[in-house]
């Protein structure tokens, strides 16, 4: 009786595909057990607050449990080559960013051991995290104007902090180094707290520094932006002009977080997938959450996501070889 049970079940829903028109196959797949979304990094950041959220609402449609598990170490490389290498039956996920994804295959011997093109296949970017250019209360500087002079005239004597040694941070100011033809003296500090302490205690100069890290020392006049290495203004300080604004183009830096599932994931399971996350991102209240931490909603379905992936590797590869930038 199990067994004829089973198959009427699959009949069913073979026959109600066949009814209804707005059901495919891919709206009726269900992985049959709880999910999994990795998240390469420790919990409580921006990366881990976003998978928590997406995991919350696809749960519901999908009828089963979405637990996050946070799997730091290596740059986001150990996160992500589990993924690669685990389970492509749609029960494993990844949450990650730019740097999992763009640069490390720039940056560590092997990649960190994965290909973020040929191991994944996309499901859709979902948000991007400006880097806000700040600097100390007490360097004379109102403007990136004021910035480059100074610099010019005490050539590698203003230190610029960064989240760590290959990091979105660090990789922005190399960028801002090259195209603003200036000599700025890099610090890197292991992670966005030391950093933030090291500007907000006037030990270290600036900072390409993401809006949830210096926001609100921005917002009590703690420190100062001058500009936002983004296409875009920052929606949470739309008065703040753009570097290529300020006068330096070619400093586009937006880091990025975006879900991706294992390459060999049935093509049922990814437009499942797909046309949930992009149905969560449609929800205002889950916009207004990521805006209130300090994420710029920006979301790109899985093709226009491939393709950006394409240029994000080629782009940051060139400052990388260019900068003779070097993981820690």
């Amino acid at each position: 009786m199990l067994h004829r049970r089973h198959f009427l079940g699959l009949a069913g829903t073979t026959a109600m595909a066949g009814l209804l028109p707005g059901l495919s196959f891919a709206q009726a797949w269900n992985p049959g057990k709880p999910v999994i979304v990795v998240v390469p990094y420790p919990a409580g950041g921006p990366t881990d607050s976003l998978a928590r959220l997406v995991a919350q609402e696809i749960a519901g449609p999908l009828g089963q449990t979405v637990v996050v598990e946070n799997v730091p170490g290596g740059a986001g490389a150990i996160g992500s080559r589990r993924v690669a290498q685990g389970p492509a039956d749609g029960s494993v996920l990844i949450a990650t960013t730019n740097q999992t994804h763009a640069t490390n295959i720039s940056l560590l011997p092997d990649g960190g051991g994965y290909h973020p093109v040929k191991d994944f296949a996309p499901i859709a970017l979902l948000a991007d995290l400006q880097h806000i250019l700040v600097v100390k209360n007490d360097l004379p500087v109102q403007s990136v104007a004021d910035l480059l002079a100074l610099a010019k005239k005490q050539p590698g004597k203003i230190n610029c902090g960064s989240t760590g040694q290959g990091s979105a941070s660090h990789l922005t100011l190399e960028l801002f180094k090259a195209k603003a033809g200036v000599d700025l003296t890099h610090v890197p500090y292991k992670g966005s707290a030391p950093l933030l302490n090291d500007l907000l205690g006037g030990h270290v100069d600036c900072s390409f520094a993401t809006t949830p890290t210096v926001l609100a020392q921005i917002q009590a006049g703690k420190l100062r932006a001058i500009a936002v290495a983004s296409p875009n203004r920052a929606p949470h300080l739309p008065n703040l002009p753009t570097v290529a604004e300020a006068g330096v183009k070619g400093v586009e830096a937006d880091a990025w977080l975006g879900m991706f599932a294992p390459a060999a994931v049935p093509d049922a399971a990814l437009a499942r997938y797909r046309a949930l996350v992009l149905d969560v991102m449609k929800k205002d209240a889950v916009r207004e959450t990521f805006f209130k931490q300090g994420m710029t909603v920006n979301v790109r379905d899985a093709k226009a996501f491939a393709a950006f992936l394409q240029d994000d590797i080629k782009r940051w590869a060139e400052v990388i070889k260019t900068a003779n930038v070097k993981a820690e």
